[in-house]
């Protein structure tokens, strides 16, 4: 099933963190950065985007560390401004605690999300719909891979998957 959302935003990027290390200890997950994969993950996807012109006008990502780290890469890849913002909701959020920050956007005409697993993979389900998300990604959203979303004004689907990156 999909969800209507009205635009602005007209175009929605959503971007799930790269791979983070394994707790350390007794390390909070919360305070878990990236390993060395995942920060060759976070420039690589952040790079890939920036060359394709994937622009957001707003990045919004968890305030958890692997996400911070991620966010990071983008605002590197983009010399210009992007306005950038950190929300604790998105560190445990559910799909519609992320939906209702996406429609909250209606100053932007593009936003992007950088969040958690299983909650990226539910949004973008619910979004373009079972089947599309399943095709684009049939072995469950991986790391630093990032949905890009216009909507389409088709009634029926809203939303369609214009592209699917990954590092």
């Amino acid at each position: 099933m999909t969800v209507v959302l009205s635009p602005p935003p007209y175009r929605i990027y959503l971007l799930r963190h790269a791979k983070a290390a394994a707790a350390a200890g007794d390390q909070r997950d919360f305070d878990r950065g990236l390993d060395d994969v995942g920060y060759a993950e976070a420039e690589s996807i952040a790079d890939q985007a920036a060359d394709k012109g994937f622009r957001p006008d707003r990045v919004i990502s968890s305030t958890a560390v692997r996400c911070h780290e991620t966010a990071d890469a983008i605002r590197r890849a983009h010399n210009e401004t992007v306005d950038f913002q950190f929300v604790d909701e998105l560190y445990n959020g559910t799909a519609n605690t992320y939906l209702e920050i996406i429609d909250a956007q209606n100053d932007s005409q593009s936003v992007m999300l950088v969040g958690h697993n299983p909650t990226m993979d539910q949004v973008l389900e619910a979004l373009v719909g079972h089947d599309a998300a399943a095709a684009a990604i049939p072995q469950g959203y991986p790391t630093a891979g990032l949905a890009v979303l216009d909507h389409g004004g088709n009634a029926d689907a809203p939303w369609t998957l214009t592209a699917f990156l990954k590092p």
